[in-house]
């Protein structure tokens, strides 16, 4: 399990990497325009794909700024919330490769942001569901990349693999 949450904490860079890059193509207007997605905008959506992932940081590792509510917008600039994101992809990288089975078989204890209850739950599913809470958001801000008529940035895993094998066999 470990070899499989440190893939997925390389992707996770990866695909955000590629997605901010294609989000840099908007005008003001485009990035911020209110386009029906769960968190309005692109602004909105790539926002919230970092106040969750500093969420979850805080509750994996105990460190770090965990925002009190989930549509918080941390970063007003693009620029600012492509650095942080950047930052912020870093320390995931950091943590998912420092993870071993033993750890991955651990649990952690954490509270929603929406309420005062406790919840212990085993690691290895916590991280299933927030790769996969990753995924979810960077779908609908892709789609609204594509609504915007922006080129279909390839964001699906398999590419990452891929791109990683041929690296690789190059080196």
């Amino acid at each position: 399990m470990a070899s499989h949450f440190r893939m997925l904490g390389h992707y996770n860079a990866w695909a955000n990497a590629r997605l901010y890059d294609a989000a840099a193509r908007l005008d003001e207007t485009q990035y911020r325009a209110d386009r029906g997605a769960f968190f309005k905008s692109v602004h909105g959506t790539l926002n919230h794909l970092l106040v969750t992932d500093r969420i979850w940081m805080k509750r994996f590792t105990g460190e770090g700024d965990a925002p009190d509510r989930l549509d918080a917008i941390l970063f007003e600039a693009f620029d600012a919330l492509r650095a942080a994101r950047a930052a912020e992809d870093a320390r995931i990288v950091a943590y998912a490769d420092g993870l071993d089975d033993a750890r991955i078989a651990g649990t952690i204890s954490y509270r929603r942001v929406s309420g005062p209850e406790q919840f212990v739950q085993q690691l290895a599913p916590a991280l299933a569901h927030w790769f996969n809470h990753q995924t979810h958001h960077r779908g609908q801000t892709h789609a609204l990349l594509t609504g915007l008529g922006q080129p279909a940035t390839e964001l699906d895993l398999l590419f990452f693999q891929r791109e990683q094998a041929e690296a690789a066999s190059s080196a």
